[in-house]
């Protein structure tokens, strides 16, 4: 068989699939009570004895023989005689066969010398548990293909049931291959990659409710691979095979699966994830996942977890899905039904959601994701401004409470979300998008974040923000002041190139901010004001989204200079010439300046505790932090 024969519908693929693994079994297994609890019953349980298995009192009081209560009422008091007419019950007590009613203790007149005064008569069997009201030995008290509950224990074991039989739990292999794969705990060198998709596989396996089996990582050898396969084979009910299972020269999962076994399919229409395998071996299912974590998550929530729970005997529960407002253009492939990984945020009344990195390999793509917009195949793509349907990720309640921040990157930026989680009990979050001054001050203007973190540069003015405000935005707004800060050339640790100054950019290789971002404005200021020309500039067009990723390149030595704030130059111990002191302030609509949000927001800034961790980062000026401008 060939590779790639197929980009098959996501759906037809699992329909086709589960078919070819229609023989598929579960072994049953016998096992306490006290263990059962999650655990699905291979048969129905019966009880073996009744619940009570004897008729008990439901209330303190006493018991009584209804027949000589009847004459009992207000206008006629009788008197009962201990021992001869009534007993005194707690509530479980066994009721006497001579008796078949209990009074509450509330109900009585008087109790004295071995007599009992009553008003009202007691029907029979009233506050009486009688024998197998709650079951009845024989009865069956938890049906087949049922899993067990806490509610469900406490009542097999009224039943006098010790032992239940249930399916062995349904263990999921996983086998992480790739000779650059190093342990969590290995020191990593150039060419390592720390392995982590297996925890991400474990904790997603365990949602899924079954028994993830990890095995250790596999160099990228044939026959080691194939071993660690037919050992998964032989100790579970399923196996993943993790990276591999695309066309390069070390890829073996395809090869290994149709010599033990089957391949039925091999390329799925979804992105990420298209290079999926699906095969089987000894009737048992094996699964050839990416490497990249963001494919493999795609293809354990979308194919691994209806497989697993068809195969366990379990429903798939449908994720809950809100309606939001695209808050830019998304383009897809016509091949491929795409899934997206967007933030959300609940402004003015509805819910708005913006796209995040979408590379396969950002894992960090869905620690930021509230959900997942799902493009199918054939459309293009959707428009800014298109109401679409979002899977969530998110707890509800979360995402109201979140305060929605689009704009530019700074470190004070973390720090500020850390500690409103902390002031709020984790009750209230920041959701950041860096995508740069200009594109927080239009996403302000379309009402889709509720502050923009901005640093715009006026080149008329030579000031900072306001210009930029009166020119795009009509509505009511204000500045909250935030800090100023040091701009100024980033360089490699003791400056082996002697730059000094913005002229010094034209013979070095050069890292630039993404267009739109107030870092690449003032920049662009720079090298006009200093004559100098874009295309002079070595690594022009070379873009990173934040501070840290371009100080990060510049000690990675991947460029020798970029424009970037003190701050990040400090964290990563590179040296740093200063050029000009800036404003970043934080964008938000007047109207939402008394909400609760904004309110927590202005308590965390004015904090002596926040103020002192931005001075001890170093090139931060707070001294009118926390103060309102209306503009």
């Amino acid at each position: 068989m060939g590779r790639y024969l197929s980009n098959i519908l996501l759906q037809d693929a699992l329909n086709k699939y589960l078919e070819d693994l229609n023989n598929s079994t579960l072994e049953e297994e016998l096992i306490d009570v006290d263990e059962s609890l999650g655990r699905m019953t291979s048969e129905a349980i019966y009880a073996n004895l009744s619940s009570p298995f004897y008729n008990c009192s439901a209330m303190d009081g006493i018991a009584v023989k209804a027949q000589k209560t009847f004459m009992a009422n207000e206008q006629n008091i009788l008197s009962l005689k201990e021992y001869e007419d009534y007993v005194v019950v707690d509530t479980g007590d066994p009721i006497p066969k001579e008796f078949d009613a209990v009074i509450m203790i509330e109900d009585l007149l008087e109790k004295e010398d071995g007599y009992v005064k009553i008003y009202q008569s007691a029907i029979p069997w009233q506050h009486v548990r009688c024998l197998g009201e709650d079951v009845v030995e024989k009865e069956m008290v938890i049906p087949s293909f049922h899993t067990i509950r806490p509610q469900d224990v406490g009542a097999i074991i009224s039943g006098r049931v010790d032992k239940v039989k249930v399916f062995k739990k349904f263990k999921i292999g996983i086998i992480p291959t790739g000779t650059e794969l190093i342990e969590r705990n290995q020191e990593p060198k150039i060419g390592d990659i720390i392995e982590f998709n297996s925890r991400l596989f474990e904790g997603l396996i365990k949602g899924y409710e079954a028994k993830p089996v990890k095995y250790p990582i596999v160099e990228d050898d044939y026959n080691k691979i194939k071993a660690s396969v037919l050992k998964a084979l032989d100790e579970c009910d399923m196996v993943l095979i993790n990276a591999g299972s695309s066309q390069g020269r070390e890829d073996f999962t395809y090869d290994i699966i149709d010599e033990i076994g089957e391949v039925c399919l091999h390329g799925i229409a979804i992105k990420p994830g298209k290079p999926a395998i699906l095969g089987q071996a000894n009737g048992k299912p094996i699964i050839g996942i990416p490497g990249y974590p963001v494919s493999a998550w795609v293809v354990m929530e979308n194919i691994v977890k209806p497989v697993a729970r068809k195969l366990m005997h379990k429903n798939i529960e449908e994720p809950i899905k809100i309606n939001a407002t695209l808050s830019k253009r998304v383009m897809s492939s016509l091949k491929y039904e795409e899934f997206i990984r967007v933030k959300l945020g609940y402004i003015n009344g509805k819910y708005i959601a913006t796209p995040v990195k979408r590379g396969a390999g950002t894992i960090t793509s869905l620690v930021n994701a509230d959900g997942v917009l799902k493009v199918p195949q054939n459309v293009e793509g959707l428009e800014e401004g298109e109401s679409v349907e979002i899977e969530l990720l998110n707890n509800i309640s979360n995402i109201h409470n979140t305060i929605v921040s689009i704009g530019s990157h700074d470190i004070v930026m973390d720090i500020l979300n850390n500690e409103i989680s902390k002031k709020s009990f984790g009750k209230v979050r920041l959701s950041s998008s860096h995508v740069g001054s200009f594109q927080g001050l239009l996403a302000m203007k379309k009402g889709e974040c509720h502050i923009a973190p901005i640093h715009l540069f006026d080149t008329e003015t030579e000031s900072y923000n306001i210009p930029y405000i009166q020119k795009y935005i009509e509505k009511d707004v204000a500045i909250i002041k935030l800090v100023k800060r040091t701009q100024g050339l980033i360089v490699k640790k003791g400056n082996p190139l002697n730059i000094k100054s913005i002229e010094d950019v034209v013979n070095v290789r050069y890292i630039n901010r993404q267009k739109g971002s107030g870092t690449r404005i003032l920049f662009d200021y720079l090298l006009n004001k200093n004559n100098i020309k874009k295309k002079q500039v070595n690594g022009y067009e070379r873009e990173e989204s934040t501070h840290m990723s371009l100080a990060k390149a510049i000690e990675n030595n991947d460029a020798d200079c970029g424009l970037g704030i003190y701050s990040a130059a400090n964290v990563f111990g590179l040296d740093f010439i200063p050029l000009c002191e800036e404003e970043y302030d934080l964008l938000v609509d007047k109207s939402m300046l008394n909400s609760e949000y904004i309110q927590i927001l202005l308590d965390t800034i004015k904090d002596k505790l926040f103020i002192n961790k931005i001075n001890t980062l170093g090139g931060y000026n707070t001294e009118v932090i926390g103060e309102i401008v209306n503009v």
